[in-house]
């Protein structure tokens, strides 16, 4: 049997177990890519250090470097549209949807029972008072405070935390970061950063739905994650230890491949598409 013989079987057998089963969804960056939006660690990604939350909150200079980015970044990220792997999710209507990402593009597809793990890159909270608001508002507070700024770098690569390659410092000196519009307090995307935990309430009804499973005989199925992290992998790890099955569709090594009962290595879409097609028949 060929290579692709024997992916195409492996696909296949994956289809038929999730065929007819409740369904918990796992998505990584791997499933947005198709919009536009790299990821992370898929095979060719370059290494990539995101800023973490102590570097974020060490001082003023370190927020004058992650908004000099992040605010290029969003521009672009903002313009992004659910690709055909979001909308076969939505389609699907699983018994819960986790996403690692912060994009809102499964929000944007029209998912129903969703838990964004880290949160979203379209809100913004203080730091100071917690009051939340949309980012489209500090967006255009940082266009009117860096006039020109947009139109000066327009060449960067983008990155998957929705900011991009800038390493200039003297221009990133000149960025003007405002406050919080009630209290003057430190701004930061509502978004889990590297070195904060995610609230516990998220993890709680992820953990749940996780474990349903087991009783419904359902199946986890994870769509474009790595699973490099504890923050994903702690779900495929509740779900083996249930026994309950585990497809992942992800192109590369993973973290969770000792833990599956099939891999798929694949693209995203492609894949979620025939399932929903599948269980639409």
């Amino acid at each position: 049997m060929t290579v692709q013989a024997r992916a195409d079987a492996g696909a296949h057998a994956a289809l038929e177990l999730l065929a007819a089963r409740p369904l918990v969804v796992l998505t990584g960056a791997g499933l947005s890519t198709d919009s536009g939006i790299p990821d992370y660690r898929g095979p060719g990604a370059p290494a990539r250090r995101p800023m973490t939350y102590q570097e974020f909150v060490s001082g003023p200079e370190a927020r004058q470097r992650y908004w000099a980015r992040s605010h290029l970044g969003w521009g672009r990220m903002r313009r992004a549209e659910p690709n055909d792997g979001h909308r076969a999710l939505a389609a699907l209507d699983p018994e819960l949807l986790i996403t690692q990402n912060v994009d809102g593009l499964h929000e944007a597809a029209g998912s129903r029972r969703l838990v964004a793990l880290h949160g979203r890159i379209a809100d913004v909270v203080c730091l100071g008072c917690r009051a939340t608001s949309a980012r489209q508002a500090l967006h255009a507070r940082l266009d009117a405070a860096n006039p020109g700024w947009t139109a000066r770098h327009t060449e960067l690569e983008t990155r998957p935390d929705g900011d991009v390659e800038l390493e200039d410092a003297a221009a990133i000196a000149e960025f003007t970061v405002p406050g919080c519009a009630a209290c003057g307090g430190v701004l930061k995307p509502d978004v889990v950063f590297f070195g904060e935990n995610v609230p516990k309430t998220r993890v709680e009804r992820c953990y749940a739905a996780v474990e349903a499973l087991t009783d419904g005989d359902g199946a986890l199925l994870v769509a474009g994650s790595s699973l490099t992290v504890m923050s994903g992998l702690r779900f495929v790890k509740r779900a083996a230890q249930r026994g309950t099955p585990i497809v992942l569709v992800n192109r590369g090594e993973t973290r969770g491949d000792p833990l599956v009962t099939h891999k798929v290595d694949a693209g995203c879409s492609e894949f979620l598409r025939a399932l929903a097609a599948l269980r639409a028949a």
